[in-house]
Formats: C-alpha cells, sequence, structure tokens
C-alpha cells in the first residue's frame, strides 16, 4: 500500500475517522504507522487525542475503545493490538515525537480520583508533584490539567481499569491473560527494569516538557511531617524532568515516576478527603513537625492532635472489581522486585552527602519507592476492601495483594526451595520494613480476623483464607519482629527523649534538610516506627496491639470456630462416606437415595465429602499456625477444645440464623438476615405439604408421575371409606391395611414452622400412593427382577405374581414383627 500523500491534519484526521468504521484492524494499524514514520510533530498533534480515545476508550464510558480487558490471547487480534501498543512500538513512538515538541493535552479534574478531585475544588493543590503547575482555569468555568504526551497516553491506559466492563453474551475469561493486564505488566518491567537502566526516547527531550514547582510552592510542601516525606527525594530531583546538564540517566528517570504515579494516583487514590488531606496538607504536616521539634525541649506537654481544620469529610462511592485487585497485586509484587533489585553494596552502605557521583538516579529510585510511593496509599485502599468487600470467596484476591506486600521476601529474584521450616524464616534485613510498615501487618490483620470470625469456616474456600494468612505470619522470626516493632511503638515519650542527643533536631534556618529522610541527623527506628503509624493513623490514634489482651480474646474465639467447624467437617464428611458406603449398586447409575426432603437442604457443591476432607486439613494446619504465632501450648489448646466439647450438644441450634423468641415463635434480627444472605447459616426448611403434591424430582419419569397419580386419586376417591374402615380396626387387617395405605413417617415426622411454634397436625387419611412406581429406581429395580425371571424361564405374568407376593409377604412380615425391629 503507498504511502498517503501529505494532507492537512483535520482531512487526514477525517480520513482516520472514517476508515475506523469501514477497514479491519490491521490495515487501521498498518496505516497508523506509515502516518506516526512519515508525518511531523505538527500534524500528529491533533489526530493523538482521538487515537487514544480510540484505543482506550473516552474516560466519560460512551467510547469502549478496542476493548483491552476483553481482548485474550485467542483473539486473532490480540498480537496486533500488543505489538502497536509495545513499549518500543508505534504509539510510544508517536508519544515520544510529541513529547519532543512540548505539546499538552487537557485532562478535566472531574475525571481524577474523588478525593483529588474535590480538593483542587476546594482550592487545595495537592501534594503529588504530578498535579503541579498544570492546573488551568479556562473561560468554561471547567478546571482542567494540562498533562504533557506521555503523562496522558498513561493517564487514559491507567483510567482504562476503572471503566465499567460489559461482557458480551457468552463471553468468559480470565482477567489474567487479557491485553490489558499484559500490558501492564510489560510496561513496568519496561519502566521500572530490574536490571540495566530505562532505554532512552529515540527523539531529544532537551527542553523538558515538566516544569519544576515554584519556590514558594515547592518550600509551603517540602516539610517533612513525622515521618510523611516530601516530593523532593532525591538529589536529582527524579520526579520531575531534568534540564540538558543533568545525567543522561536522569533525563529518563522522569518517566519511571511518571508512569509510577499515574498507576498510583489513579488506581489506589480512593478514600476519604479527611483522610486524604491528613496525608498531604501542609498545616498538618507543619503541626507534626512541631510535635517533633517539641520533644527535644518538652517531653511532657500534651500536643493537640494534628488534623483539626481538614476540610469536610468526602467519602467516595469507590467499589474495586476483582480485575483491579488483581492489576494492583501486579504492581505491588512487581515493586517489591524492583526495589529489591538493589544493589548488595548499595542497599547496605550508608549514602554519601552527594550520593549522585556514586550512584545512578535509578538505584536511589530504588531505595524510596515503596515507601514513597505505595505505602501508605496501598495501605488505605487495602483498609477500604478489607471493610467493604463481601464476605465470599472473591476476597481470596484482596487477601493475596495483601499477602504479597508483606512479604517482600518473596520477590528477591533468588531461586527459592521447597518451602521447609528452615526456609520459611524471615532473615534480620527484612526487620525495618515489617516496623516501618507496623499498620499493614497489625491493624489489617485484626480486621482479617474479625471477617474470619464471620464466615462459614466449613467451606473450603473460607478455610483456605485463614490458612493462608496464618501460614505467612507463622514463620520464623515475624511474629517476633512484629512484636518488637509494637514495643518501640508503644514505648513512652519522655524515654526517647533521653535518648535522643540535644542536637538531634535542627529546623531548616539552622542547616537541618527535611527533603530527604536519608539525610536525617535522627535515625532511630523508634522514630520511623512511630512516624509511619502517626503519618497514617494521626497523632491521637489509639492503638491496638496485635498481641496484646484485647486481641487475644478474638483469636480464642478464632481457634474455637476454627475446631467447631473442623468438628462439623469430620462429621459431615464420616456421614457422608457412611452413605456412600451404604448406597446399592444402584448408585453406580446415579440413582442416590430418593429421600424427598433432603432436595430443599441447601447442600452447597463445596459441601461434598472430598471437599470437606480438604477443609479439616486446612482448618487443621491453620489452628497450628495460630498456635505458633501466638505461642499458646497444649494445655491452653485442650481446654478450648474440652469447653467446645461441652457445648457441643448445643452445635444444631447456634446453626440457626440469630433469631429472638417473639410471642408467635422465632423472628429474625439483622444479623441473622445477614447470616442468611451470605449463605452462613440457614433453617432446615422441609416440604411440609402433601407428599403427592411435591415437585416432580430429577430421579422421576414426569409422564409416570402424572399418570399415576390420576390414577391412585381414581382408586382413592371410589374406594375411600372402605380404606377408612379397614385402617380404623384394630386387629391384624387393619395393620395390615395401614401398612400399604399409610405412611409411618407422617405419625413421627414434627416439623417447626421458623415463625410459630404451633405446627398445624393432621391426621392423614388411608390413600394408595403410586408414586414409587415412577422413580427411575423402581424402575430399574423391576426390570433387573422381570431379567432374572427370563433367566429362570418364567414368563411376564409369572414374574409380575412372583414380585406381588413377595411384596405382599414383606408388608405381612414387617406387620408381624415391624415394632420388635424399630424396639431393637
Amino acid at each position: 500500500m503507498a504511502a498517503p500523500t501529505l494532507q492537512q491534519p483535520s482531512f487526514v484526521l477525517a480520513n482516520l475517522k472514517a476508515d475506523s468504521t469501514t477497514k479491519p484492524l490491521l490495515h487501521r494499524c498498518q496505516d497508523l504507522v506509515k502516518i506516526i514514520d512519515e508525518y511531523p510533530a505538527k500534524e500528529l498533534h491533533l489526530i493523538f487525542p482521538w487515537l487514544v480515545e480510540t484505543v482506550f476508550g473516552s474516560l466519560d464510558g460512551i467510547i469502549t475503545g478496542w476493548n483491552l480487558r476483553l481482548l485474550h490471547s485467542r483473539s486473532p487480534e490480540y498480537n496486533i493490538i500488543m505489538e502497536f501498543l509495545n513499549p518500543s512500538g508505534p504509539m510510544m513512538k508517536l508519544v515520544y515525537k510529541l513529547q519532543a515538541e512540548e505539546y499538552k493535552y487537557e485532562i478535566p479534574v472531574n475525571y481524577l480520583p474523588g478525593p483529588v478531585k474535590a480538593s483542587i475544588q476546594q482550592g487545595v493543590l495537592p501534594d503529588c508533584p504530578l498535579f503541579h503547575n498544570k492546573l488551568q482555569f479556562p473561560l468554561s468555568g471547567l478546571l482542567t490539567l494540562n498533562f504533557n504526551p506521555f503523562e496522558y497516553y498513561m493517564f487514559n491506559f491507567a483510567y482504562c481499569l476503572l471503566m465499567p466492563k460489559t461482557y458480551p453474551p457468552g463471553h468468559h475469561g480470565n482477567n489474567t491473560d487479557t491485553a490489558y493486564f499484559v500490558l501492564v505488566d510489560i510496561y513496568l518491567k519496561y519502566f521500572l527494569p530490574s536490571e540495566g537502566n530505562v532505554p532512552p526516547s529515540p527523539f531529544s527531550d532537551s527542553r523538558g516538557s515538566v516544569t519544576a514547582p515554584s519556590p514558594s510552592r515547592s518550600s509551603a510542601l517540602s516539610l517533612s511531617g513525622y515521618g510523611v516525606h516530601s516530593p523532593s527525594l532525591l538529589k536529582h530531583h527524579i520526579f520531575h524532568q531534568p534540564t540538558v546538564n543533568a545525567d543522561p540517566a536522569a533525563q529518563e528517570i522522569w518517566r519511571t515516576e511518571a508512569l509510577l504515579q499515574m498507576f498510583v494516583e489513579v488506581w489506589l487514590h480512593h478514600y476519604s478527603l479527611e483522610m486524604y488531606q491528613k496525608l498531604q496538607s501542609p498545616q498538618v504536616k507543619l503541626a507534626l513537625l512541631q510535635y517533633r521539634l517539641s520533644m527535644s525541649s518538652m517531653p511532657c506537654q500534651p500536643h493537640a492532635p494534628p488534623g483539626s481544620g481538614t476540610l469536610h469529610t468526602y467519602q467516595e462511592p469507590f467499589s474495586p472489581t476483582e480485575e483491579h485487585v488483581l492489576v494492583v497485586r501486579l504492581l505491588v509484587k512487581h515493586l517489591h522486585a524492583f526495589s529489591n533489585s538493589l544493589k548488595p553494596e548499595q542497599l547496605s552502605s550508608s549514602p554519601p552527602t552527594h550520593s549522585h557521583t556514586h550512584t545512578s538516579p535509578l538505584e536511589e529510585f530504588k531505595r524510596v519507592v515503596v515507601q514513597r510511593f505505595v505505602q501508605q496509599k496501598l495501605y488505605l485502599f487495602l483498609q477500604h476492601c478489607f471493610g467493604h468487600w463481601p464476605l465470599d470467596a472473591s476476597f481470596r484476591a484482596i487477601l493475596e495483594t495483601w499477602l504479597s506486600y508483606i512479604q517482600p521476601w518473596r520477590y528477591t529474584g533468588e531461586k527459592v526451595p521447597s518451602p521447609t521450616d528452615q526456609n520459611r524464616t524471615v532473615l534480620e534485613k527484612w526487620e525495618p520494613f515489617v516496623q516501618e510498615n507496623l499498620l499493614v501487618y497489625t491493624k489489617l490483620f485484626q480486621v482479617f480476623l474479625n471477617r474470619a470470625l464471620r464466615t462459614d469456616l466449613v467451606n473450603p474456600k473460607n478455610a483456605l483464607m485463614v490458612f493462608r494468612v496464618a501460614k505467612v505470619f507463622s514463620q520464623v522470626n515475624l511474629p517476633e519482629m512484629i512484636q518488637k516493632g509494637e514495643q518501640l511503638f508503644l514505648e513512652p515519650e519522655h524515654v526517647l527523649h533521653h535518648r535522643q542527643p540535644r542536637g538531634g533536631y535542627l529546623t531548616p534556618g539552622q542547616g537541618g534538610s527535611f527533603l530527604s529522610s536519608r539525610q536525617r541527623v535522627v535515625t532511630d527506628t523508634v522514630f520511623k516506627v512511630k512516624s509511619h503509624v502517626y503519618s497514617i493513623e494521626g497523632q491521637d490514634c489509639q492503638y491496638k496491639q496485635m498481641f496484646g489482651t484485647e486481641l487475644r480474646g478474638a483469636v480464642m474465639k478464632l481457634i474455637q470456630q476454627i475446631a467447631q467447624a473442623r468438628q462439623t467437617a469430620k462429621r459431615i464428611s464420616d456421614h457422608s462416606s457412611e452413605m456412600a458406603a451404604n448406597n446399592s449398586f444402584l448408585s453406580w447409575f446415579g440413582l442416590g437415595s430418593p429421600d424427598q426432603n433432603n432436595t430443599f437442604n441447601g447442600t452447597e457443591p463445596e459441601e461434598s465429602g472430598e471437599c470437606l476432607k480438604k477443609t479439616h486439613d486446612l482448618l487443621d494446619k491453620a489452628l497450628e499456625f495460630i498456635c505458633q504465632i501466638f505461642k499458646l501450648n497444649q494445655g491452653q489448646l485442650t481446654q478450648l477444645m474440652s469447653n467446645l466439647g461441652s457445648s457441643e450438644e448445643d452445635a444444631n441450634a447456634k446453626q440457626l440464623p440469630d433469631c429472638i423468641q417473639g410471642e408467635n415463635g422465632l423472628i429474625l434480627t439483622d444479623v441473622g438476615r445477614m447470616q442468611i444472605i451470605n449463605g452462613l447459616r440457614r433453617f432446615d426448611i422441609q416440604y411440609q405439604g402433601d407428599p403427592e403434591l411435591q415437585p416432580i424430582r430429577s430421579y422421576e419419569n414426569a409422564a409416570l408421575v402424572r399418570l399415576f397419580y390420576r390414577l391412585s386419586t381414581a382408586v382413592n376417591e371410589r374406594f375411600g371409606a372402605h380404606m377408612n374402615a379397614l385402617c380404623s380396626r384394630s386387629d391384624f387387617l387393619g395393620r395390615l391395611g395401614r401398612h400399604y395405605l399409610t405412611d409411618p413417617q407422617t405419625f413421627t415426622r414434627i416439623r417447626h414452622n421458623p415463625v410459630t411454634q404451633r405446627s398445624p397436625y393432621r391426621p392423614p387419611h388411608p390413600r394408595l400412593s403410586l408414586r414409587t412406581l415412577a422413580s427411575y429406581r423402581t424402575l430399574l429395580m423391576l426390570m433387573l427382577l422381570y431379567m432374572f425371571g427370563a433367566l429362570l424361564s418364567l414368563g411376564p405374568v409369572s414374574s409380575t405374581l412372583i414380585i406381588i407376593s413377595g411384596a405382599f409377604l414383606y408388608g405381612l412380615f414387617m406387620t408381624l414383627f415391624g415394632d420388635k425391629i424399630k424396639t431393637h
């Protein structure tokens, strides 16, 4: 195909829009590649916003784009799109071409995350340098942000994850093999490489398209609070594009920072505005700074809690999807691998005053990437999900994201052998990470504990989640590290005052620096732990210890619940095994016991015998791990088990939904309704109507059921009086008639309605019931009997007479000796 001739930009864009509805994707991508290669940036400038919208969809959701989140590797268009959007592909080449010319593209503030949008609308500029010097006030009154081409592209790519996804009919697929998920992984590996540097841009960007904040704004925002870091952490100012005289490696680090900030701000920045203001407000940082400085002179003076004067509380109605959580987990895992790829000599040695002469900007970036970018926002994201996610098995995605973050030692790039006890030891070098992320370990564990107490642990999926958490926290040395971190946080402040030198706190005017955590004079671990907690929870927080008395009581309740679930799972599993062993040969044909009442007992597929055995094993191991975490001895565990055994008689009553006793019986409470909705508890609902009018079962022939019902109804209407007279007799014939014409279980079956205590009881009238003959099991048994008769050279009439005689003799035997057999 010949290259398109040079046209005015409007005609090029019009032709592309026309081709988008007529040409296949392959031809459109080929045309775009030629246009990107041959047209200058001036002509490509107007095409870029339309192209980004065509690929990722519009921000308002009207245009769906290429549906990257629905595109799987099996699709014929998958390879075409992946090649076009590759970091070294044509689309990124277009981005770099426009980047070199300092073009800007507008993003309405309305599409920013809720707390950021509300903060800007109320006149407070976010602390994130991604938004600095980009706010525009057009005449239309709609606030916008001017992003450079790279930021504009990455914003639309990240925002694509938040758009509602509608599956086409019959479309089902895994979220982790879509084009979008794979592209996130590719971009992270390309722009945050574990080895080497970020590949340079093919076009020179000597002017730099991100202007540093003004000195007044920068100085106001750079006051680092009690552990709250400023945007400028590194000597090279890697959070902005550098000038031409900077290190060539530093010229490319801005892309790494821009991509990561965009992902974090769009995917994780969803929580209350009050919390957001607490994290980034200069007034709060100044209050925390004053608290920090005052500790050297007035350690015993009470201080007002910071955070007063923040804006009104704003809560965004945010409900992340499972796909969203999986992408966040991918980000967490890659950031750990990226941070852990720091060279050992760089990691162990203390940074000199001019560290940029010895280490590259990328290596310096690896030091602070987790703490600076994701620590606070990921904690708040997980806290929101822990508190709002449904009590079902889909919580596993949230759980694994949390467990991935608190185990950075899993992503060191080293080959890990089989998980034996020796290999499950957490090395001492990870103690600072555990202590500086104390809330992620302790508070989220407490929230998970409360969730576990409200879930049905007999379900193997719920049991697996409890097992996973218990296994992770029982790793050797990890409980001790967490406990030590709590002790450091709870250390009295007057003790800290005597431990620190008088010259430990310097203001910027006295020569101190709050621009970099690595340049601070105070390096005591106690202050690092306190800064982490105070920067998120506030100075007036009420910290609840993970190894304290209050939480220990909740742990004991969980152990009792685990033990009870183990017993329940084992009892049901043993019962299922007994039923399977007692089934006749007919069960091999898929014909189970014709117990009609069991149809409504709500049995789930997860409650099969095999799954319940797995549940018992998981809970058994989880119990062992919990005892290791909280140092419970065998005596305490035995006492808990004995207490549980004494209350086993009330187990059936405890399995009912939560109710209160009313005038007419039991009344469901709100907790009981929640238990029923989530499938945690249920009533033993069984059919109490006329057995002849029950719905047709899967093991019955529908035509025969209706035929035998009409036949038996006609017989009962014709001979009903004679049947009543026969069954009313007290002699042998009356007992024989009651055996055939009444259901013995009806006299002994007592069913209580959960609403009323009085259950209507009507003595059943004697009647003939032929419904048993419509069962496939009965039909198969009769067929086998006739086949057996044929083998003995018996005709159909003879076989029928023998079968009727056998049924009569069986009834005669049960009439004579049935009571004795039941008593025995």
